[in-house]
């Protein structure tokens, strides 16, 4: 049996900070019609998606940094592309900075949601692992800020069933360098997931470390691949890349089978949509042999091993 949805990785290239939202989201537009001449039934867009990489200046005047984010979703801004995927029967993820009233305060998220061929909100997803640092660090050639302006995510990885007209999948989510964590796929693979979503703006300098600028795109599909294969699930990596007020980002968006094999990637750092067809049962093989977690991952009998050793496990 197999499960097939045909799917686009929807890469944008570099978004600079005059860019309107109403110009970001006609060009999302323009790779959804493109999704639709390809057939797809669902687009990944990346992390971010609707402006510049804003943690990358520092910025003390709160109502300045609130003009980068999100009150609602969809928003009179984004309207057009909700319309057009669901008058195309395309179902998509979307990456945005998400400002919220939650607890009795106002809160911000880096956010991704996954949104059905029908329009409405099926999963959503507030990013865990917020890489960079708080505070102004001038001797950098730019700032990565997200510790600063986001708080950590606090909905775990959840997965979600998605309706019929998706093969009634189990989806995913991370967001960027929740990547780099075997945990951020592991937490998912418990729970059976079939396809994650990822999207993510990556600068290729790291000023803390330059020696590893090099091995970026190597580094970036290596945990994709890894994190694919050892749980058995399809990840379709989405980036926002170019050169972006003057900060060159990473491209390499891709689609990874369950079996750690990419078999679609991007050639540009422009906005390019990348479209594979994938059968969601692909993983079923390895879910049940190399890597069935019930019959070989014995987490109590691991525990006791590495204790032994002196180790601190998290609970």
């Amino acid at each position: 049996m197999s499960r097939v949805i045909t799917v686009g990785a929807a890469q944008l290239g570099a978004i600079q900070r005059a860019d309107s939202r109403a110009r970001v989201v006609a060009r999302m537009v323009d790779l959804l019609k493109q999704a639709r001449s390809n057939g797809c039934d669902l687009v990944a867009f990346p992390e971010l998606a609707l402006t510049t990489f804003f943690p990358r200046w520092f910025m003390e005047d709160q109502s300045e940094i609130d003009t980068f984010f999100e009150r609602e979703m969809p928003s009179n801004e984004t309207a057009p592309l909700f319309n057009a995927a669901h008058e195309f029967g395309i179902a998509f993820s979307l990456g945005f900075a998400e400002l919220t009233g939650e607890e009795g305060r106002t809160r911000r998220f880096n956010t991704q949601i996954i949104v059905g061929k029908d329009g409405k909100i099926i999963g959503k997803y507030r990013k865990i692992h917020l890489p960079g640092h708080r505070e102004h660090e001038p001797w950098r050639a730019f700032q990565h800020l997200e510790k600063r302006y986001f708080e950590v995510g606090n909905l775990s990885w959840p997965v979600n069933r998605a309706p019929a007209d998706l093969q009634s999948g189990l989806f995913g989510q991370m967001i960027c360098n929740d990547r780099r964590w075997p945990e951020s796929y592991r937490v998912m693979g418990l729970q059976g997931v079939e396809m994650i979503l990822l999207g993510y703006n990556t600068p290729v300098h790291n000023p803390p470390a330059p020696s590893h600028d090099r091995l970026g795109d190597f580094h970036n599909h290596l945990v994709m691949q890894a994190g694919a294969y050892q749980n058995a699930t399809w990840v379709v990596g989405v980036a926002k890349c170019g050169v972006e007020e003057g900060c060159e980002m990473i491209g390499g968006s891709c689609i990874a089978a369950p079996t750690g094999e990419i078999v679609a990637q991007a050639i540009t750092r422009e906005d390019e949509l990348v479209v594979a067809r994938c059968d969601l049962d692909l993983g079923q093989s390895y879910k049940n042999s190399t890597f069935n977690f019930a019959r070989h991952r014995e987490p109590d009998q691991y525990r006791m091993i590495v204790e032994r050793k002196g180790a601190i496990l998290p609970e």
